[in-house]
């Protein structure tokens, strides 16, 4: 049975300590998902003549969910104080269980930043059970060939599987939540019927191109669709060259309480989190550039 459609939320842009970003939720009257909290798109060109300390996003603190990169054009690389330093580059990306607390960085690459590229990532927060919040934080790096993929059957769908199950395909990301996570990338033309459990609150999001959902439903870029639990199939059919990403997952059905860069279940757990950052229990990281 077919999954309906709820909404339909286009991205704003939003100003984040000076990168210009489309952020495709929360936005006006579509503020979360369970699991999910946050989808940040930044598709822009990097000018070139930079230092790579000068780009891109600076040590800040996590705790208590699993931010998420998914990269598209460049090359990210990370930092944290666990000691993690690894750079992913196009069709991969970075999961990384933020636990009882991390600092890391997100940059582009040393060379993109010298002159200039292409640069696409995609951003998003997945909330964690509260009895794996105060977990050891753990970075995972996954490059392109380690993301199992699928093709439909008419050849033109490419669908990667970067966490969970879809149909024999099955991916190694470690989660502490029930997900499935699809990157899609289609040619023109291209049909396909994909398969998400019925219980999984389910988000798709269009980078670029355009869509048909369910044979009703015209999908333009940076556009967010919202699907009801009401069947486990949704038919796209892919109307111009298309990129989008699925995000789907069991609900956890707890309290959120949220503060800047941390997630938690009340709101004395944040402000222990702050206390435990501004004392130095998130560890250090001190970046070093060539």
């Amino acid at each position: 049975m077919l999954r309906n459609i709820r909404g339909i939320f286009s991205a704003k842009k939003v100003n984040m300590g000076g990168i210009i970003l489309d952020q495709a939720m929360p936005v006006d009257g579509f503020e979360k998902h369970d699991p999910f909290l946050l989808i940040h798109h930044w598709d822009r060109p990097l000018k070139g003549g930079q230092k790579q300390s000068e780009v891109g996003v600076g040590p800040h603190p996590h705790r208590g969910f699993s931010p998420v990169t998914m990269i598209y054009k460049g090359s990210v690389h990370h930092r944290d104080s666990k000691g993690n330093d690894s750079i992913v580059g196009p069709g991969g990306a970075q999961w990384m269980n933020s636990g009882k607390g991390i600092v890391h960085s997100e940059r582009p690459d040393v060379k993109l930043a010298a002159y200039g590229g292409d640069f696409e990532i995609i951003q998003f927060w997945v909330n964690l059970p509260s009895k794996y919040k105060m977990i050891e934080p753990e970075y995972f790096p996954i490059t392109e060939s380690d993301i199992p993929e699928m093709k439909s059957k008419d050849g033109k769908i490419r669908i990667g599987v970067i966490a969970g199950e879809m149909g024999e395909i099955k991916s190694q990301t470690k989660t502490y939540n029930d997900l499935l996570i699809c990157k899609i990338t289609s040619g023109k033309g291209g049909k396909t019927v994909l398969t998400v459990p019925e219980e999984f609150n389910a988000l798709i999001y269009q980078l670029n191109g355009k869509l048909l959902l369910n044979n009703s439903f015209t999908i333009e870029a940076k556009q967010l669709i919202e699907l009801k639990n009401n069947g486990n199939e949704v038919d796209i059919e892919c109307l111009e060259d298309s990129r989008a990403i699925l995000l789907a997952g069991e609900p956890i059905g707890e309290p959120v309480a949220s503060y800047g860069p941390f997630v938690m279940n009340d709101q004395s757990e944040i402000l222990h989190a702050m206390q435990d950052f501004q004392s130095g229990k998130f560890g250090e990281l001190v970046e070093k550039f060539d």
